[in-house]
């Protein structure tokens, strides 16, 4: 009775065993599942972040651009003051010789006549 008591507990244990190599395997299929979806993800999100550093060089660039621009609009900007600045001072002189003119016109003003014949 050994023999056959021995025999039951073999198969019961061979079943368990069998048992056991099933969960492995599922576990091992749901494990390469889960790392097949993982490594999809991360080639995903590498993509995408090339695509934002791409992004992110191409308007560095177009920024040093601008700032080239924004120097050289910056001197003009200030040529254009002195400019103005001559162009007041000189309006200031005429405005002064004008006044002055005015001035010595008004002293004047009982001998000059202008008349339209030349008289």
């Amino acid at each position: 009775m050994e023999k056959d008591h021995l025999e039951i507990i073999l198969e019961d244990m061979q079943g368990k065993i069998e048992l056991v190599l099933e969960g492995h395997e599922v576990l091992h299929k749901v494990i390469s599942d889960v790392r097949h979806e993982m490594n999809e993800k991360q080639d995903h999100a590498i993509f995408l972040i090339n695509a934002v550093n791409d992004k992110v060089n191409s308007l560095d660039g177009k920024l040093t651009v601008l700032e080239g621009k924004v120097d050289v609009l910056y001197s003009k900007v200030t040529v254009l003051e002195g400019k103005v600045t001559t162009l007041n001072e000189k309006m200031d002189a005429v405005a002064e010789d004008l006044s002055a003119h005015r001035a010595d016109t008004e002293v004047h003003k009982k001998g000059y006549r202008v008349s339209e014949n030349g008289t």
